[in-house]
């Protein structure tokens, strides 16, 4: 289901809580939301909708991607960068790393560990900012 984004921002504030397997409708909500919002949006986490929980979905070169429990073990090669977000306006300069290697659960729910590059990492930092309750 499409969901209304959240742009309140103490509630955007608040550390979400680990998903779980009972998070999957969470999840399919937000690849809804982010099919919905594709012409302005390349990431959502579950709290932009009103759920506290780790869930991030991103477009992983072209194919929408569900992390459950994602951390950022490790960043390689900072830069600054300006970014937007549905939950804000405007854009907002920030720091990020080029290269970051996440630890993350699939659709399965089984623990993975995986390096992303270039936009990639960049939209997976967003979003696990979004689950810290760090906003830009």
């Amino acid at each position: 289901m499409v969901r209304e984004i959240v742009t309140d921002p103490i509630f955007l504030a608040q550390p979400s809580q680990p998903a779980t397997e009972e998070d999957r409708a969470t999840a399919q909500d937000l690849l809804d939301t982010l099919a919905a919002n594709h012409e302005r949006c390349v990431g959502l986490a579950a709290n932009m909708i009103g759920v506290l929980r780790r869930v991030i979905v991103f477009d992983h070169e072209g194919v929408p991607t569900v992390m459950y429990n994602p951390v950022i073990l490790k960043g390689k090669d900072s830069y600054e960068t300006e970014e937007g977000c549905l939950s804000l306006t405007g854009l907002r300069k920030t720091r990020r790393w080029r290269s970051v290697k996440v630890q993350y659960q699939n659709d399965r729910f089984e623990t993975r560990i995986k390096t992303f590059h270039g936009y990639s990492a960049q939209i997976i930092q967003h979003e696990v900012d979004h689950c810290e309750g760090i906003i830009i």
